[in-house]
């Protein structure tokens, strides 16, 4: 049975010091100890060091305000045994009379008008704490979650390979499910996702694959934009999952220099998630206006603006509505259009590697 337990509702909201964002390979941490076991200390003992999840588990969760003067609640709750921490912001009156948040007046379960804009983070968990979909954009409240693993890697594993994607993705869509209509009012006809690097990566491989017919198809309304980080499905699609792909809005955003180990991947999740939707009769116009791509920013890994990662997830962020929401395509703040169909350019050219 899911259970929602919030721990105290405090103010003051911290940094995690030890996260990384690309999809990384366990025990070649970038000169980072990983293993458990800290520096040496006197007398040659070696103090374990904490895992990024306990590190984390230290950062004080309760209320707090968001750039937009909305509340964000920041919680735990037990999903199919799984820690899931996370985050949502919203006018404090769309919170459950229940939720603990000063001035929440709905009742479990009410519907509300807002949809969700679900945030699954790169490993190590940065954009969990920077929160970069934070206030209600077009209509969707933002909502971010913690990855339920001691390095903070959506899927666990490393690198490519996500052992525990199944379980992950399952638990995700069982937070919007069973978990989230006891804190918020929401339009459960209304729930689309972004990922960032590894979150992309459970997103492409799993949860799309696997989940997408509770959230798209049928009168439901959802886009997904893939940020750094892409995976062909790793589970079979049901047709009910492949037709909820047909109809939902997909947008891959890399970079001139991606990750080495993410530029196959990427293209070959463009090309499967293009088969799916032809699968279903679309023809190439349809799948072009449908799935979209873009590498044309002249960064590393996640640097969007061509600066650095955590601006450059912000920019995404910030152009959620632009880029899948029936807007312009053209990255906040600037003319660079990204709204090129995955037709005819699923074979992404890179000019250097991060």
């Amino acid at each position: 049975m899911l259970t929602v337990r919030s721990l105290s509702l405090l103010l003051a909201l911290g940094a995690l010091s030890l996260v990384d964002a690309a999809p990384q390979n366990r025990g070649n941490r970038g000169g980072r100890n990983r293993n458990g076991q800290g520096a040496t200390r006197g007398g040659g003992q070696r103090q374990k060091q904490a895992t990024a999840f306990q590190q984390a588990q230290q950062i004080p969760q309760g209320v707090s305000t968001a750039t937009d003067g909305s509340t964000i609640l920041d919680m735990t709750a037990n999903v199919n045994g799984l820690p899931l921490r996370f985050k949502v912001s919203a006018p404090a009156d769309q919170f459950t009379a229940d939720s603990g948040v000063d001035g929440g007046a709905q009742t479990a379960g009410a519907a509300g008008d807002l949809g969700l804009n679900v945030l699954l983070h790169g490993d190590g968990g940065q954009s969990f704490f920077d929160f970069p979909n934070q206030a209600v954009q077009n209509g969707l409240a933002g909502v971010a979650v913690l990855a339920p693993d001691p390095n903070l890697f959506w899927g666990g594993g490393s690198g490519l390979d996500r052992t525990d994607g199944v379980a992950h993705a399952q638990a995700v869509a069982d937070l919007v499910a069973d978990v989230m209509p006891q804190v918020l009012a929401f339009n459960s006809s209304r729930v689309s996702f972004t990922g960032v690097s590894g979150g992309s990566l459970l997103l492409s491989g799993f949860l799309m694959p696997g989940h997408m017919s509770q959230f798209a198809g049928d009168g439901k309304e959802s886009q997904v934009l893939l940020n750094c980080g892409g995976l062909e499905p790793q589970v079979d699609v049901a047709d009910a999952d492949a037709a909820a792909l047909a109809a939902t809005r997909v947008h891959f955003q890399s970079t001139q220099q991606e990750l080495t180990l993410l530029q196959p991947a990427i293209p070959a999740a463009i090309q499967a998630y293009e088969k799916i939707a032809a699968s279903q009769g679309l023809d190439a116009t349809a799948i072009g206006a449908l799935q979209t791509v873009d590498n044309s920013p002249n960064g590393g890994h996640c640097e969007f603006d061509e600066k650095d990662f955590v601006s450059g997830v912000q920019l995404m962020a910030d152009s959620f509505s632009a880029v899948v929401q029936g807007g312009d395509g053209n990255l906040a703040g600037t003319n660079v259009n990204v709204l090129n169909p995955v037709v005819g350019n699923e074979d992404l050219t890179f000019s250097g590697a991060s």
